[in-house]
C-alpha cells in the first residue's frame, strides 16, 4: 500500500522535524570532530615557551605575589575577599599550586579559550538552530581577538561563560534552567561586564517577545538614549577623566577584535567584515523569495545595540582619584558585537565557499600572530636573562614599549613575568588599583601604593627620590631592535625613563 501524498505544507513540517532531530543528536562522528577543534584550537598556547597576552603575564606575576603572601614573605600586600573580577586569578593560582606557574598559565589558558570558543559556538547554535561548523574559523579567530591578546582574561573568560548561559536559556525547558541559572553567579565571579550581558540580553529577549508590533523599536530606541545619557553625563563631569581616545566609531564593529599587531592585521580585519557582507548579501539574493526575514530581527537588534554602547560609551574614565581605570571599555566590548555579527552570519545557508573563504582569513592570521608572538617570546627571553642573576628581592622598573603600530600595547608586562621569582616589579599596577585580589598597604616595599605613580614609572616619568633606592632600570637599549634589553642602577633625583627608547608619539 503507497504512503498518501503529503501536502507541500507536510513536506515542509516534515523537512524542519528532520533538521531539528538531526540538530539535537550527537554522533560519535561529531564528538571526534570536537576533540579535533579543541586540540588545534589551544595550539597557539603551546607554540612558543611562554603565553603573550598581554596582562597575563601581569596575572602570572600577581600569582607569584599572593604565593608569597601566604607565605608571609610579602610585606606590605594582602589578599581582598571581592566576588568578582577574580575567576581566572582562582584558577591560576590553585592550579599552580600543584604543577606549578609555568604550566599552570598553559593548561588554565587553554580552558579560558575552551569556554570561549565553544561557548560562542553554542550560542549561535541556540539562536540558529543549527550547528556552525562553516563559522569555527571565525570563532577561532575572535578567540584569540584583542580582547585575549591584551590579557583580559577575567573579562573573557566571562564572556564565554555568559554565552554558555545564553545558550542554555535561549530554548532552555523544564531542568534545563538550572543549569543556566549556575552559570549566571560563576559569570559575576568572572566579571562583572560578562554578567551583565548575560542578564541584560536575557531580560531584553524576554520583553523584547511579549511587546507586539512596532512597540519592539522601543527597546533599541531606549537603550541607545541610555548610552547617550550615560555619554553626555561622562563628558560634562571632568572629574571622570573620560576620554573616546579609540579613533572612528564606525571602525568598532566587531571585526576590529581581529586588528592587533601593526597594519596587516587591519587590513585582515577590513577583508574579513567585507567577506562576511559579501557572504550575507550573496545568501539574500539567492533566498529572495523564501527568507523568513524575521529570523534576523534578534540578533541584528542586539547588534545595534552593542554598536551603540561601544560608539558612545568612554573608552576610559576613572570612577575616583583613588580607584583604578576602567579602561578600554568600548575596545573590549566589540568582543559582543563580534559574537553578534557571528549570530546573523549562522543564519546563512552553508556554502563550501563559506567555508573556504573564512580559513584562509584565519590562515593568515595565525601565522601572523605565530610571528608577532614569537618577537615577544625573544622580548620576555631577554628580560629573563637580565633578571636571572638579581638579589632575591631586588626591585625593579621598566621602560618596555610596543612597536609603534601596534594596537595591543601592553608588552611592558613582560617584565612582570621575568621577575617571578627573582625580583619585584615596582611599578606592578594591579595591587593599588583596589580592582584585584592582591592588594598594597602604604608603604610597602614590594610594589608602590599609587595608581598615579605606576602610570609615571612605566611611561619614563617618574622621578626618584633616596627613599626609592636601591632600585634598578630595565630598558630598550636599541631602538632598531626593541627586543633587545638592558638593566641599569636608578640614582636620586632622576626621570627614570631619561635613557633608553622612547617612542615619539609618548
Amino acid at each position: 500500500m503507497q504512503p498518501p501524498d503529503l501536502t507541500e505544507p507536510q513536506k515542509n513540517q516534515a523537512h524542519d522535524a528532520g533538521k531539528k532531530s538531526g540538530e539535537s543528536s550527537f554522533s560519535v562522528a561529531q564528538l571526534l570532530v570536537v576533540i579535533a577543534i579543541s586540540l588545534l584550537l589551544v595550539i597557539p598556547c603551546f607554540w612558543h615557551k611562554r603565553i603573550e597576552a598581554g596582562d597575563l603575564a601581569s596575572h602570572v606575576y600577581n600569582a607569584w605575589l599572593a604565593q608569597l603572601i601566604e607565605k608571609g614573605q610579602a610585606p606590605g600586600l594582602y589578599l581582598s575577599h571581592q566576588t568578582n573580577n577574580i575567576l581566572f586569578d582562582l584558577g591560576l593560582f590553585y592550579v599552580a599550586k600543584v604543577i606549578g606557574l609555568a604550566a599552570a598559565q598553559k593548561v588554565v589558558v587553554s580552558c579560558c579559550v575552551l569556554i570561549f570558543f565553544w561557548g560562542v559556538f553554542a550560542f549561535i547554535r541556540s539562536v540558529t538552530r543549527v550547528t556552525p561548523w562553516f563559522l569555527t574559523p571565525c570563532i577561532a579567530m575572535l578567540a584569540y581577538g584583542y580582547s585575549f591578546e591584551m590579557g583580559f582574561l577575567n573579562y573573557y573568560v566571562s564572556i564565554g561563560l555568559a554565552c554558555w548561559g545564553l545558550a542554555v536559556f535561549w530554548r532552555a525547558r523544564g531542568r534545563e534552567w538550572l543549569i543556566g541559572v549556575l552559570l549566571v553567579p560563576l559569570t559575576w565571579v568572572a566579571h562583572p561586564i560578562g554578567f551583565l550581558w548575560l542578564v541584560g540580553t536575557l531580560l531584553y529577549v524576554k520583553v523584547r517577545a511579549k511587546l507586539p508590533g512596532w512597540w519592539k523599536l522601543a527597546l533599541p530606541l531606549t537603550a541607545a538614549a541610555a548610552f547617550l545619557a550615560v555619554n553626555r553625563y561622562a563628558a560634562h563631569h571632568p572629574k571622570l577623566l573620560a576620554d573616546w581616545d579609540r579613533g572612528s566609531f564606525y571602525c568598532y564593529n566587531g571585526a576590529d577584535q581581529l586588528a592587533l599587531f601593526g597594519e596587516r592585521y587591519v587590513v585582515l580585519a577590513c577583508l574579513a567584515f567585507f567577506l562576511g557582507v559579501i557572504c550575507f548579501a550573496a545568501d539574500a539574493y539567492a533566498q529572495r523569495k523564501e527568507a523568513d526575514w524575521r529570523k534576523f530581527e534578534v540578533p541584528f537588534d542586539l547588534y545595534v545595540v552593542t554598536f551603540c554602547a561601544t560608539s558612545l560609551l568612554p573608552e576610559n574614565l576613572r570612577v575616583s582619584l583613588y580607584s583604578g581605570w576602567i579602561g578600554v571599555l568600548g575596545s573590549r566590548l566589540t568582543t559582543i558585537s563580534a559574537i553578534l555579527g557571528l549570530c546573523l552570519l549562522g543564519f546563512l545557508r552553508p556554502r563550501k565557499w563559506h567555508l573556504a573563504a573564512f580559513a584562509a582569513c584565519a590562515a593568515c592570521f595565525f601565522t601572523f600572530l605565530y610571528q608577532d608572538t614569537a618577537w615577544l617570546n625573544r622580548l620576555e627571553a631577554n628580560a629573563e636573562g637580565l633578571t636571572s642573576g638579581l638579589a632575591a628581592g631586588t626591585r625593579v622598573i621598566g621602560t618596555i614599549w610596543a612597536p609603534p603600530d601596534w594596537r595591543v600595547a601592553f608588552v611592558g608586562h613582560v617584565l612582570d613575568r621575568a621577575c617571578v621569582g627573582r625580583c619585584f616589579s615596582y611599578a606592578n599596577y594591579e595591587p593599588a588599583t583596589n580592582e584585584f585580589r592582591v592588594r598594597v598597604r602604604t608603604g610597602s616595599r614590594v610594589v608602590t601604593d599609587s595608581t598615579d605613580l605606576s602610570e609615571d614609572m612605566s611611561s619614563g616619568e617618574y622621578e626618584l627620590d633616596d627613599s626609592d633606592l636601591p632600585m634598578k632600570q630595565v630598558y630598550q637599549c636599541d631602538a632598531r631592535d626593541l627586543t633587545k634589553l638592558c638593566i641599569r642602577d636608578l640614582v636620586a633625583g632622576e626621570t627614570n625613563g631619561s635613557i633608553g627608547y622612547k617612542p615619539s608619539r609618548q
